[in-house]
């Protein structure tokens, strides 16, 4: 578990819609079943914004607990076998100068070492000089833009501050976050900026896309709005307004722009002969690509505070095990073998590319249907 200058870093192969390490089917394919690959860790429960979609809400505190030896989790990852990549979350990983410079620089460096690619999710908020550092470590800065200018920014972004914020100093912010986008795609760094699928942006998502690429960021990523946390008591698509929603970001996209489309509630499965037409459109299109959910599938979460393990991020189930006691493979080999949601949920369809439903869009869009004993209608 050493740590490397950069000047020893180990080149590691380019992401592209052909090789996306986060989608659980390609470790499903290699290994014969779900296995462990990917980690994420919540280094912070602290974030200078209240966004009204925010799946961790609940979460957020006003003060910082303390973080267990980073030791602890650097052993737990190098026994994880088949380890391919890890993403850094909170809260804002960044909120903190010194977290970034005692846990995440580490922690990115480590994996670096070892060949793993790295993801952070941060608001882009912060001063530049705490992105700076990453440079040399980082393969994806992961933003969430669902935004069309400063005032949907500053409604959205702080709707549930419990307190009045300005314009004046949410505009300030919103210009830092795209200055800072810029900045670092200039640099060489990889932005990836997603955008939800919700009651607020489905009719903008043009527009939204136009501004991602103006940002910089190399890749748009697009996911129905999570019910949960935050979110829980908002509006939910339905299903004919997200397809529409989606056909009209693909008429007026950016073709030379990666498009990563992520749990989505469409299925090569489904009767629904719109449903089979967008996704056959999705799998033409040039540079856009359809992820598997990783949540639970070759996934899990561990927060550095209390070395707790959770298989999914925002569905409603508690810790699952513990780094203090059980090896992170331990803990995802009983979470697939003898969790009753898991099974509800873990088919797999080779032929269409598909690991099945995310759990929340199950619940969400199809309360009761077993996919287990559906297969794809068309391909």
């Amino acid at each position: 578990m050493s740590i490397l200058e950069p000047s020893s870093i180990i080149p590691v192969k380019e992401l592209s819609p052909e090789y996306d390490p986060w989608d659980p089917i390609t470790s499903l394919r290699e290994y014969g079943q779900h296995v462990l690959t990917s980690v994420e860790m919540t280094v912070t429960n602290l974030c200078n914004m209240r966004c009204e979609h925010c799946a961790v809400g609940d979460s957020l505190t006003m003060k910082e607990g303390e973080l267990l030896p980073l030791t602890n989790m650097l052993k737990r990852l190098e026994e994880v076998e088949h380890l391919q990549t890890i993403s850094i979350t909170g809260g804002e990983p960044m909120f903190r100068a010194a977290t970034v410079e005692n846990t995440i620089v580490p922690l990115l460096k480590y994996a670096r070492e070892r060949g793993i690619r790295t993801q952070i999710n941060s608001n882009l908020t912060m001063p530049y000089s705490r992105y700076e550092q990453l440079l040399p470590y980082l393969d994806v800065m992961h933003i969430s833009f669902n935004y069309v200018n400063g005032d949907d920014f500053h409604e959205v972004g702080f709707a549930n501050s419990g307190h009045p914020v300005s314009k004046e100093a949410a505009y300030r912010l919103y210009d830092t976050m795209l200055e800072n986008s810029r900045r670092l795609s200039s640099d060489g760094m990889l932005i990836s900026a997603e955008s939800m699928i919700n009651y607020r942006t489905h009719t903008k998502l043009p527009e939204i896309h136009r501004l991602i690429g103006d940002m910089g960021a190399r890749r748009h990523e697009v996911h129905p709005m999570y019910a949960s946390s935050f979110a829980s008591k908002l509006p939910v698509l339905s299903l004919r307004e997200m397809n529409t929603a989606i056909h009209s970001l693909l008429d007026h996209r950016d073709p030379e722009m990666w498009m990563l489309f992520g749990t989505l509630p469409f299925f090569a499965c489904s009767f629904v002969e719109e449903d089979q037409k967008l996704l056959h459109r999705l799998r033409s299109e040039k540079n856009v690509t359809l992820r598997n959910d990783p949540d639970g599938r070759n996934r899990v979460n561990v927060n550095l505070f209390t070395g707790d393990v959770f298989v999914t991020d925002f569905a409603d189930i508690s810790a699952f095990g513990n780094i203090s006691s059980s090896k992170l493979d331990d803990i995802f080999t009983e979470w697939q073998t003898k969790h009753p949601l898991n099974q509800q949920v873990n088919c797999y369809c080779d032929a269409a590319g598909c690991c099945g439903p995310n759990l929340l869009v199950a619940d969400m869009y199809y309360p009761g249907v077993d996919f287990k004993t559906r297969k794809a209608i068309t391909l």
